[in-house]
């Protein structure tokens, strides 16, 4: 089993919040993490079971805290190297105090930003895309987008991609193989042939993933709604309805919102953003021209625009205007039914919201599908275009060599999705399943 890759320093960090809390949780990691405990806490406890120990400064022998110990043995922890837990109490002198400690022991100092799982990576303990799901789990704000960052973390994406990369190098290998036996008859055209079948069934499933609409990399965005309409539209009352509380101005002077007003919000574990806008007419002044001109572009990066039109001062809806609902606002100002637009509400009372969120969720939910996209990232995306374009070119090459080359630069390509990238994995391959040499 290969060392684990640390360097010579040992690393610590809070891995818990700041602030006053009644516990917090000191990570330490690295080469000198056994002889930091037998300074600190008075010796090693035994792996993996939590120890009551007292924490004392190894400059001074003064008590430093109570604490929890719980020690890791390398390589079977999240770094692959000898890593420990302190769990101290949560009050922020108890922790200055123990970090401080700390740094004064040889060969250690503070994590740098992402430290712990870059070591993981380094050691085998987690690969890139494992690493990113775990990077959007922290992120995760609605049940959907920790869904998919949880299936990313569980290896769910790195898994797949290791097949495709498998028989991308299992191509590589017959055309290899084809080569050697270039003198023995038919054998290196049935090793051809068997190679462009395996690399045409590999890149269709490639390209069946690639062909998601982008609903991997749009949840972990989230899905944009853009208010726009006129003035005094009701644009605001409804920012302020979706978002349950007060986060723009309302005001029945024209021209209020002048910049764009963005609010995240949790729709049934959907991720969405709404922004509010400033409303659309002839410019009054430069300020309000530039205002409208945020508008009009966020309009047109918008997945969905909800065009606010009141009951009781028609607003058309403007030529050319993308995926929309047409909403007809302030109901309750008018006796007469309202028979235009697609949904009507008065978002002051509460009328017309509850089928407003329905079909905003619908919206949703046909833009992220079931939320089991493969693809998260256009890293993946750019990784996977590049492979099925070196797939495509492979099959139609007249030179075996060429074919060959091909698969190995969509394995590679492949293999950067998970970091996994090996030249000798053609060579395992080969000896293994043609017996070269025999």
């Amino acid at each position: 089993m290969s060392e684990p890759v640390s360097g010579d320093e040992t690393i610590f960090a809070p891995a818990s919040g700041f602030g006053r809390a009644g516990i917090c949780v000191i990570r330490v990691s690295g080469p000198q993490t056994r002889d930091l405990l037998e300074a600190l806490a008075g010796g090693v406890p035994p792996a993996r079971m939590m120890s009551l120990r007292v924490l004392r400064d190894p400059q001074e022998n003064t008590a430093l805290d109570q604490a929890l110990v719980v020690f890791f043995p390398g390589p079977a922890s999240f770094t692959g190297e000898d890593q420990a837990e302190l769990h101290i109490h949560g009050g922020l002198a108890v922790r200055q105090a123990v970090l401080a400690a700390l740094s004064e022991i040889p060969g250690c100092r503070p994590a740098e930003a992402g430290e712990f799982t870059r070591r993981a990576f380094l050691n085998g303990r987690m690969d890139l895309s494992e690493v990113e799901g775990l990077a959007d789990l922290i992120d995760a704000e609605t049940e959907s987008q920790r869904r998919q960052a949880l299936r990313q973390l569980d290896g769910g994406l790195g898994a797949q991609a290791e097949r495709w990369r498998e028989e991308a190098i299992s191509c590589q290998a017959m055309l290899e193989g084809a080569l050697d036996f270039a003198d023995e008859g038919d054998i290196p055209d049935q090793l051809e042939n068997e190679a462009q079948a395996k690399a045409l069934n590999l890149s269709r499933a490639l390209e069946e993933h690639l062909r998601d609409a982008r609903r991997g990399e749009r949840l972990r965005e989230g899905f944009h709604v853009v208010l726009a309409g006129p003035p005094n539209a009701g644009k605001s009352t409804l920012l302020n309805a979706l978002a349950r509380r007060d986060v723009a101005i309302v005001s029945p002077i024209a021209g209020t919102t002048r910049d764009v007003i963005e609010v995240r919000c949790d729709l049934d574990g959907l991720p969405v953003t709404i922004i509010d806008t400033a409303g659309l007419r002839e410019a009054g002044d430069v300020i309000e021209e530039e205002g409208m001109a945020r508008a009009r572009g966020r309009m047109a990066q918008a997945d969905l625009v909800l065009w606010l039109d009141p009951a009781d001062d028609p607003a058309p809806l403007p030529p050319d205007l993308g995926p929309h609902l047409h909403v007809i606002t302030k109901i309750d100002r008018v006796e007469a039914p309202v028979t235009r637009g697609d949904i009507a509400i008065a978002a002051l009372s509460g009328e017309g919201m509850d089928a407003l969120l329905a079909r905003l969720r619908d919206a949703a939910e046909s833009l992220f599908g079931e939320g089991d996209a493969l693809i998260t990232r256009e890293r993946h995306r750019a990784a996977l275009n590049e492979a099925c374009e070196a797939l495509r070119r492979g099959c139609a090459q007249a030179e075996t060599e060429l074919f060959a080359e091909d698969m190995r630069l969509a394995a590679r390509a492949i293999g950067r999705i998970s970091g996994r990238v090996d030249v000798e994995d053609v060579l395992d391959q080969l000896f293994s399943s043609f017996c070269i040499g025999k």
